[in-house]
Formats: C-alpha cells, structure tokens, sequence
C-alpha cells in the first residue's frame, strides 16, 4: 500500500491529457473553507512526507501501477511515471509550502500550496491531491477538535480552579480502538497530542516518536477494565477494588478504577467511602474514579457529590469545592466538545471545581471527523500556460462557498495574531508564512513536537 502511484482517485490517472497542451506547471492550496470551527490547527503534513515521499518511486512501482489501470480501465501516463524514475531518480518533482505546523490560523486561508518542479509533469500537482489532502484535513482536524476542548476546558479552570496545574492531562485520548486503522489512530492520536499530555493511543505516541522527534510525547497510568473487575465476580467487588489499590497505588502513584460495572452509587457509598475509605486515604497517592454508564452530566455531578460527603472538599480562592488530593473522577463515557461544556458548566451551577475531573475522549476525537466537519479543499488556483502564468479558479453560482483562490499565494501574518492569504507578489521577501518544506524528493524542514505545541499553544488566532 506503499506505491504513491496508487494513492489516489482513479479519475487522477487521465487527468495528464485534459490540461492546455503548453502547460508547463500547475499550482495548488489546501484550505478549510469553513465548517465547525473559526480556527485550524495545522498539523500532520510532515508525517505524509516522511512516511510516503521521500522514497522515491521505482520502476515497480510504475510496472504495478500500469498493470493495475489496464484491467481498471482508466488511462494511464505511463511514459510520464518513467520519466520521473528515468530523469528524476524516482523523486516526485514537487515544491510544497506550508504555515509552520501547529500555528493557529482562521479558516479560509491557504495552509499548504504545491507546485510541480519540472515543466513535464504539470500534471502531477494535481494527482497527489488525493493522498496530500487526506495527509493534512484528517490530522488538522482531529488537533482542532482536541484544542477547542482546551480552550473550553481552560476557561472553566480559570473560572473555578486556583491554577492552571494539569491542564496538560485533563484530556486523555481513548479512541485508539474507535479508530478505522492503526494508522489513523496514529496520525489521529498524534493530533491530540498536540494539546495534551494524556492518551491511551500508544500508536500516537509512536507516530510523534517517529515523525516529530518526541521522546515521550504522552503519559498514562494503571487502569482497570471491566473484565479485569467482574472476573471477581460480584460478590467480591470489594476484593477487585483492594486489589487495584494493593497492585498500583502508592505515594505520588495515581491509579483509575471503573466502579459502575454493578452499582456505582453502592460502590461510591458503600466501598470507596466506607470500606476502602482508609486504604484510599493513607495511599499517598490519588485514586480516579471512574464512572462509565448513565448520562454523564447527571452522573458526573451526583459522582462528585457523593465522593465529597465521604471523603470531605475544601473550598478554593474562587469560592469552589475540590475533593482532597487522594479521590478525583474521571468521565470516559459520552465525551464529545459539547459535552465537556456541559459538564463542566454543570459543575459550576454546583459549586464543584473543574480540578476534581478529568475526561476520556473516543470515538468524538479520532472517529467522528470527516473532510467536512471543516470543509477542506484542495484546488488549483495558478498555471502556467505558453510561459505565462494564468488565474485558475473556480466561481459556482449554485454555491459561492466553494469559490476559490486565485494566483500563486502567500499567507502574511502579524505578530502570530492575524494571517491573511494574499498572491504571492504582494509580499515582500520575508513576509510570507508559508515555505518549502519539501522539494523534488527531499524534506527541507524538520520540525520538533516541541515546537508544533508551542505554537498550538498561542490561543489569539482571530
């Protein structure tokens, strides 16, 4: 599934004989047109090159592709694939632009922008378009939902928390097994990442690993299941339960414990307060609860609640209760961006700090995307043509959303609080956001996951 020749739509393979016959070169851009979200979070584009463009393509991979489109019944450049593995050593003879990776930007302005390097293949910007679009909107995306979930999340510990301390791990990435492929929790888990500090997706923590150069970009902690509690049976609850803290519990230790899997009320009331109240006290370190069933504004609440009759709360400079540092809960269950806000503001109306939750995000983070949760769009927009450049653009009557950009862009910002795509000879040298971050086979900028994150980190987008 390597062959970038077949990474892409079939319609691509005859595209190379519908251009001008003069045309020398052809540019496109990627943007989010619109959709759920005011702002982007750019991210994924160098995972796409390290993993698929670098390598350059081999005569095995035309001969493949060749025999693929025969029997499927598409045209097929033949001559122009052996020309890039005869005259171009097999690298794709490709520019691509792109804003730096983590930078908050508005919607609507361009993102990423390739041309191809060589006058004879004009063709093959556009063919990449396939496998370069779905590189960028799917991770951007899923780093876009996870930010604004901070945003909300941040807003209600500034009002109702001391600090800002474990914002990093508020959020924690569930959705490994929600996810359609290994690699989508991977590009998608590593998105999330870019926000926090907390998954579950060991295939995320990899993808930065290997793409971005993050040592550990990602932290968990011991978990139970619910195999792993009702293989005691229910009779011995309370032994599963002890067991959890005998096995993981410990000073500065934290460890999570679903409790509903028969009674959550009982097991609140009954072992955690009661029977283990002790042992959960005396640990040294912090047991999460977790509850995993019901609607989970009502039952994060009335969980909070019943933890503070038992174990006690203080109350914070704002004027909120907060558990003792040995008990928090964790929701895991029906989290989506809107239901965070809920919760939380649900939390608010009680008097309960948002320093007693934290949240478990699935099938919301990783799964429940797609192109046009933020309208993503690839499209031509300049061409070269008898050596002169040409507007290329696209204006539907039936749908003034869709119209495009036109020329060579460039995206100028200032101070990192305002960006507008403008043509590329507006700029001055210096001024333009976007630059190569690939040409002709080889990656020109390797950025950290250090520095994705600090520039995710600036929340003045406008």
């Amino acid at each position: 599934m390597r062959n970038i020749i077949l990474n892409a739509d079939s319609y691509k393979a005859s595209h190379y004989l519908q251009y001008p016959p003069s045309t020398t070169e052809v540019s496109s851009y990627i943007e989010a047109r619109g959709g759920e979200f005011p702002e982007a979070v750019f991210f994924g584009l160098q995972m796409f090159i390290k993993e698929y463009l670098v390598k350059p393509v081999t005569m095995a991979d035309v001969e493949e592709a060749e025999a693929v489109f025969q029997v499927h019944g598409v045209s097929f450049n033949a001559d122009g694939w052996r020309y890039i593995v005869e005259e171009c050593n097999g690298c794709l003879p490709i520019e691509i632009e792109a804003i730096p990776e983590g930078t908050v930007i508005p919607v609507q302005n361009a993102m990423v922008q390739v041309r191809n390097t060589d006058p004879n293949c004009a063709w093959l910007t556009s063919y990449v378009e396939t496998a370069l679009l779905r590189a960028v909107w799917y991770p951007t995306t899923v780093a876009t939902v996870s930010w604004n979930c901070r945003k909300i999340i941040e807003w209600y510990m500034e009002k109702t928390a001391d600090s800002q301390e474990g914002i990093e791990f508020k959020l924690h990435d569930f959705g490994a097994r929600g996810a359609t492929s290994e690699e989508a929790a991977a590009i998608g888990g590593a998105a999330h990442l870019v926000n926090f500090m907390g998954s579950d997706t060991l295939s995320g923590i990899m993808a930065a690993r290997r793409y971005y150069g993050a040592d550990m970009a990602g932290f968990s902690i011991p978990a139970a299941e619910h195999s792993t509690i009702t293989s005691w049976g229910r009779d011995n609850e309370v032994a599963a339960y002890a067991n959890m803290l005998e096995q993981f519990s410990g000073e500065g230790k934290i460890v999570a414990v679903v409790s509903d899997s028969y009674d959550l009320w009982n097991a609140i009331d009954n072992i955690w307060g009661g029977e283990l109240k002790d042992k959960v006290e005396a640990s040294g370190g912090t047991l999460v609860v977790r509850p995993d069933s019901g609607n989970p504004i009502e039952i994060v609440v009335e969980t909070i609640e019943r933890l503070m009759a038992k174990f006690g709360y203080s109350t914070n400079q704002k004027g909120y209760r907060v558990l003792p540092a040995c008990i928090r809960v964790i929701q895991g269950d029906g989290v989506s961006l809107k239901t965070i806000e809920a919760i939380l503001a649900a939390m608010e109306e009680k008097g309960q700090s948002a320093e007693n939750i934290a949240f478990g995000m699935g099938g919301e983070l990783l799964q429940k995307v797609n192109r046009d949760t933020m309208k993503f769009a690839m499209k031509a927009s300049a061409a070269k043509v008898d050596g002169q450049w040409r507007d290329v653009f696209k204006d539907p009557i039936t749908d003034s959303g869709k119209r495009s950009k036109r020329g060579r862009l460039a995206v100028k910002s200032n101070n990192r609080t305002q960006y507008q795509t403008v043509r590329e000879e507006e700029v001055m040298d210096g001024g333009n956001l976007m630059a190569p971050v690939f040409r002709d086979g080889v990656l020109l900028s390797d950025v950290s996951f250090d520095q994705v994150r600090l520039n995710a980190s600036n929340i003045t987008a406008c």
